[in-house]
Parts: C-alpha cells; structure tokens; sequence
C-alpha cells in the first residue's frame, strides 16, 4: 500500500506553520510515504518565493504546485526554473518558466504529479486544461509513473467534475484546489479514479478564505479596491489522504483536517 498525503492551499505564515507543526506527526502517524501541497498562497496569501518553499520543504514536503497566483510574486520567473520539486499549471501558454509536472518517488514507486489550472470564473483564461490532461498523463506514463496525481486548481465545480469524469480510468487522482472550503464529496469514480471537488485550505479559518474578514467586508459593502492581509486566527490543516494497492489503482481517498 502507497500512502499519499496532499495538503490544501497552504496559506501565509499561519498556514506555513500549521505544516511545521503538524505535518512531521501526521507523516508517522498516518503511515504516509509521500507528502505534497499547493503553496501558491504561501508567501503572504499571493504567490511563492524560493525561500518559502524551501522552508516547506524543510517540514517534509516533497513538491508544491501552484495556480492563478503562481506568479504573485517578482521573482518566480527565475526560481522555477531551478528546482524540480516545485511546479505550475501546465496549460500557461508557451513559452513559460518552469515545469508543469515532476517526477518523485515513494517508497520505491515512481509517482508523477502534476498540476492544470481552470477556465472557468479564472483569470488569466489559459490553454484547454482537458486537452493538456492527455498530454501530461503521456508524459509522466512515458518517464516511468506507475501512481499518477493531478491538482486541479480550478473555481468552478462543474469543470472540475467534467474532468474527474474525462480522466477516470487513465489517471490515478484529480484533487481540486482554489476554492480554500474542503467540500465532502472524497470519492473513487467508477473506473478508479480517485477525486475530490477541493481539499480546503491549510491556513487560518476565521477569515475569509484566508483573508481578514474586515476588509473582505469592507470591499464588498462598498465595491471599491481594499488593501487586504492575511488573517491570523483558526489555523486549520486541510487536505486528503490517498492510498494506492499493490497495482498502483487507488483504493481511498479521505479528507483530513486538524486544528
């Protein structure tokens, strides 16, 4: 049995910590061989900088995706480039900095994992996630993959669940990402593909997905631009635990969360 561990969007300095703190026990006590995040919002709620990532990395994280704040912050275009553990969207429009997919390893077995980002309610509209789908499941299968994981970081339900149902039997989990709210739908699709609509947020809850609620508020009584920050309290870790047979077909998928 291969035990996979992906954490929901970890989110500014509350989120980073809840990894620092929690996620060590959580590795030996659940039994998990490999550990993996979205960490677009990780540098203050927008972005990823090398330093941070390095940080996470540093609590047991094996790789981090990203999403529509991928690059939030300046210096992303020369950072993922130079480390394989940290990936993007695949379906950014060519040329771009970084990789969409990378190559690791638990307990022997070879797991592709990779990352597409949503159309729908998103900003900047990108390339046809569906299509760069069947290009990224050739890609990792031709480098060796034997258990394949894709987050989807994506709003809309509806074209998550399209293309949960457009991969299963090709693709071994779809894990949505974006929305910050854990929804409970954890479940193997009729050929074997495990999914989940999104798997929360690691970061502080009482917010508003993330962010003070004042100024959340604020913005939307009034409509106009408000400078928001990251909230500090309910910090809350989020996310789903996977667990792959002898065949590498998964077997369960189960939301986690610990506060």
């Amino acid at each position: 049995m291969t035990k996979i561990l992906f954490l929901g969007d970890v989110f500014a300095r509350v989120g980073r910590h809840l990894v620092r703190d929690l996620l060590p026990a959580l590795i030996k006590g659940l039994g998990v061989d490999l550990a993996l995040a979205n960490g677009e919002n990780a540098a203050g709620g927008r972005g990823l900088t090398g330093p941070i990532a390095q940080e996470l990395f540093g609590y047991g994280l094996a790789a981090l995706s990203g999403g529509n704040h991928t690059f939030g912050q300046k210096e992303a275009n020369s950072f993922l480039d130079q480390d394989p553990r940290l990936i993007r969207p695949a379906n950014f429009p060519d040329p771009c900095p970084g990789r969409g997919w990378a190559l690791l390893e638990a307990n022997g077995i070879k797991v592709g994992f990779a990352n597409l980002m949503g159309r729908i309610f998103m900003a900047p509209p990108l390339d046809c996630p569906f299509r760069a789908a069947d290009r990224l499941i050739l890609e990792m299968g031709a480098a060796g993959a034997q258990i394949t994981i894709i987050d989807f970081h994506a709003e809309a339900t509806s074209e998550k669940k399209a293309l949960a149902h457009y991969l299963d039997g090709r693709l071994g989990a779809l894990l949505g990402t974006h929305t910050h709210v854990q929804t409970a739908d954890a479940q193997i699709l009729p050929l074997g593909l495990a999914y989940v609509t999104d798997v929360g947020m690691t970061g502080p809850h009482d917010s508003v997905i993330g962010m003070g609620v004042p100024e959340i508020v604020e913005h939307f009584l009034t409509g106009r631009p408000t400078r928001f920050a990251p909230a500090e309290a309910g910090g809350r870790l989020e996310g789903v635990l996977l667990e792959f047979d002898e065949a590498h077909r998964a077997v369960s998928v189960n939301a986690i969360a610990r506060p």
